[in-house]
């Protein structure tokens, strides 16, 4: 028994001596484990005391014990005091840079959509026009019947709409997915539904103001359409002149000016007839395709213009006497124009992006690059 008692004094000797020296974690839990691990030094003259007898196991067993726990105790302190110093020093050099500027937070920026709308709000509203808004959910009357789109009207057919399955007044309304479906009765006993453009604007606006008017009307839309170049939700920005002597040369102007601001003074146009409901004369107005430069750069293989060299942007006319009837104006006294454009086409071309879907996705790489 004197002899492990001996072995266990000079293993707390040993141990003594050489925990002083370390100065780094690693190297006091490896001194750790050669002490107290399996095959460490105290095991080892643990493993030993079956050689004892029964009245010499319990003295030897209480010294090995102590010794063990005096190990774990000086091993711990001596952890804790380094992780204290560890900190300090950190701590120390933090206050020493205290100059330095904070981790700021990444900061956001307005949706491509958005950015392109203010960007033809600021135009427009440079020129003089005012920014109106109307409701998202209009009646049948406000949408179709008063810019001269009766129910029975072939136009009806351009526009597949979200019809609202009971009045507004009812909060139980619901969307009528497959088309027209249930229809509620609205103002001037008409369904509701989702505006399928922002033209009915223009009636309130007309029904409240008397000319001279010079708006524009932006905001969401919702068609039944959706693959790379429809969604069922979209953005325009439609807008009305009227005023007496108003002519379609003026038309012309304004819109020149404002694609020369939007695209560039270089932008190629062109006005080619067309048809809508609530115009008459109407037109469409072209730029010369970006991608392939309006044909000057291989032209027969553009995909985005369709081999024409020319991309369609938007589309105007002058106000239909019909409209300005269901509203009450003099036709012997003012004439009006009045123009509309898709925001997502706007920004698809001067963003040179290939598909609608993309601004809907909410793919932050996408929307990084604007």
């Amino acid at each position: 028994m004197s002899s492990l008692i001996t072995e266990i004094e000079d293993l707390g000797k040993r141990f003594a001596e050489e925990i002083v020296s370390l100065r780094h974690p690693n190297e006091i839990l490896q001194v750790k484990a050669n002490y107290l691990g399996k095959k460490g030094h105290l095991s080892s003259i643990l493993r030993r005391m079956g050689e004892m007898t029964n009245e010499e196991r319990p003295k030897v067993g209480q010294m090995a014990n102590s010794l063990k726990g005096k190990i774990e105790e000086e091993c711990r302190r001596l952890l804790d005091q380094l992780k204290g110093q560890l900190l300090d020093r950190k701590t120390e050099g933090e206050r020493a840079d205290i100059t330095l500027p904070g981790r700021g937070l990444p900061r956001g920026h307005l949706h491509p959509v958005r950015q392109v709308m203010e960007e033809v709000e600021e135009i427009f509203v440079g020129i003089g026009f005012q920014v109106h808004e109307g409701p998202e959910v209009e009646s049948d009357y406000y949408n179709f019947e008063a810019l001269n789109i009766p129910a029975d009207h072939p136009a009806r057919d351009m526009q597949d709409t979200f019809y609202v399955g009971a009045p507004l007044t009812r909060p139980s309304a619901t969307l009528s997915l497959e088309g027209r479906g249930t229809k509620g009765e609205g103002d001037h006993g008409s369904p509701y539904l989702l505006r399928t453009h922002t033209s009915p604007v223009q009636i309130h606006v007309m029904e409240r103001q008397k000319p001279p008017i010079q708006m524009i009307a932006p905001g969401a839309v919702y068609r039944r359409d959706s693959d790379a170049s429809h969604t069922p939700m979209f953005h325009q920005v439609e807008g009305l002149l009227v005023d007496q002597g108003v002519r379609f040369s003026d038309l012309k102007g304004i819109l020149t000016l404002f694609l020369n601001e939007f695209f560039g003074r270089s932008v190629r146009l062109r006005f080619r007839p067309s048809y809508f409901p609530f115009t008459e004369p109407s037109a469409e107005v072209d730029i010369g395709c970006i991608f392939c430069r309006g044909g000057q750069r291989s032209a027969r293989t553009c995909k985005v213009c369709k081999k024409s060299g020319w991309l369609e942007v938007m589309g105007c006319g002058m106000v239909s006497p019909a409209v300005f009837r269901r509203v009450g104006y003099d036709l012997k006294k003012i004439s009006g124009f009045a123009f509309g454009m898709g925001i997502e086409r706007m920004a698809m071309l001067k963003l040179g992006i290939n598909d609608i879907r993309l601004f809907f996705e909410n793919d932050i790489r996408f929307l990084r690059q604007f």
